[in-house]
């Protein structure tokens, strides 16, 4: 088991009440992180390591409530998600993101975005990227709009389509609030010129949100398409939690049990991304299927030490309200045992802990992650640790 795993199952008995030292430091550096960890909702203890005479300090502890570690350490150990900057509102001003490209599964995923929002309490954002046309040249920007580019005024002309289009969209994402389809939520647009996965990546770098929701195509569309798929590039270079929505489906699932299958690395990095899950989806009750596909010899010999079972047991102590239990999958076999798992529990999503390295050559071998990945039309949520 992992340092930072068995710390966190030896303190399990008053999770709630302890106090812990995450990390020591000088003044400056402790109170940084304590504002930082105080944006998140943190309660943050500050204590001198020197107590017998404190005029002479040697460091300071930064201490907080046990249960709150998933969340310190997913903020410490990853500067680009959670960057140290002293604007107490721009925890409250985080959006939820949705990349759209006018098509039936981009207005899929909005719907649900719709619903993720109002959950939270925050706007939603709609982005729209094009390319420079003198780049491009000849190309479709959309399932419906392509140009020949003969004169000066075609960069000018595809924005304006993109706008009308934008406005259209916005529309009928209104029509549905007026209906009572969808639940009331400000929405805003923006359009941005580039590649379309480097120009999210970049927008969510300038632009930190609470998600970003994604719609993909049908599963007979994803197959022909996967190997250059937008969404596959986002999910690699996107250090924010993304939550993909295929065109066939709908996330129904915010007033009742989630069913989820959830891809363990069997290290810390788990429990950072179920904690991650819960906020997410807060307050949720979840029956999950915790599963570790073994690849690379590393993680056959890692394996024996660390078990799936013995991550559900941390689980069911800290989320009682919650279900937890474990299954085989084999990297032979993934696919004939991912549709075997599906068919016995009719998953609502899939979890996927995606580390900084690529998710598709870490979670799995490339080839089988991308089978995996876009095998079955299943909401997805992928989690960067």
């Amino acid at each position: 088991m992992p340092p930072t795993l068995q710390r966190v199952s030896r303190h399990l008995s008053d999770i709630t009440m302890r106090l812990i030292t995450v990390a020591i430091h000088t003044y400056d550096h402790a109170d940084r992180l304590r504002r930082q960890l105080n944006r998140e909702g943190i309660e943050v203890v500050l204590q001198n390591v020197n107590l017998e005479s404190p005029v002479v300090s040697s460091g300071i502890r930064v201490r907080i409530h046990e249960h709150d570690l998933p969340l310190a350490l997913r903020i410490i150990e990853n500067p680009d998600i959670f960057p140290p900057e002293d604007n107490e509102a721009s925890r409250e001003q985080r959006e939820i993101l949705v990349p759209v490209d006018f098509s039936h599964h981009s207005f899929n995923a909005a719907c649900a975005a719709v619903r993720m929002a109002h959950m939270h309490g925050s706007d939603l954002k709609l982005l729209h990227t094009y390319i420079d046309p003198v780049v491009a040249g000849k190309m479709q920007l959309t399932d419906s709009l392509t140009y020949e580019l003969t004169d000066a005024d075609a960069r000018k002309k595809i924005e304006e389509d993109a706008w009308k289009k934008m406005q259209r969209f916005v529309d009928a994402l209104k029509d549905r609030m007026r209906a009572g389809e969808l639940p009331a939520v400000k929405i805003t647009a923006e359009m941005r010129e580039g590649v379309p996965e480097d120009a999210i990546i970049q927008y969510v770098k300038s632009n930190p949100p609470l998600l970003v929701v994604m719609g993909t195509r049908s599963f007979e569309q994803k197959e022909r398409e996967m190997i250059g798929s937008v969404c596959a590039q986002v999910l690699d270079g996107c250090r924010f939690s993304v939550l993909v929505i295929p065109e066939n489906t709908n996330l129904h699932v915010l007033d009742r049990r989630i069913r989820m299958l959830f891809f363990a690395n069997l290290d810390q990095e788990d429990i950072l991304a179920v904690d991650t899950f819960y906020r997410v989806f807060p307050g949720m009750q979840t029956e999950a299927t915790v599963v570790n596909i073994p690849g690379r010899r590393r993680l056959m010999e890692r394996v024996r030490s660390d078990s799936p079972e013995s991550l559900v047991g941390y689980f069911r102590k800290s989320y009682p309200d919650s279900l937890f239990s474990t299954a085989d999958m084999a990297a032979a076999a993934a696919v004939d045992d991912f549709d075997r798992l599906q068919l016995q529990n009719q998953y609502d999503l899939l979890v996927v802990p995606n580390k900084k390295k690529s998710l598709l050559s870490r979670v799995f071998n490339p080839g089988l992650a991308h089978r995996l990945l876009f095998h079955a039309d299943i909401p997805m949520l992928v989690i960067p640790v």
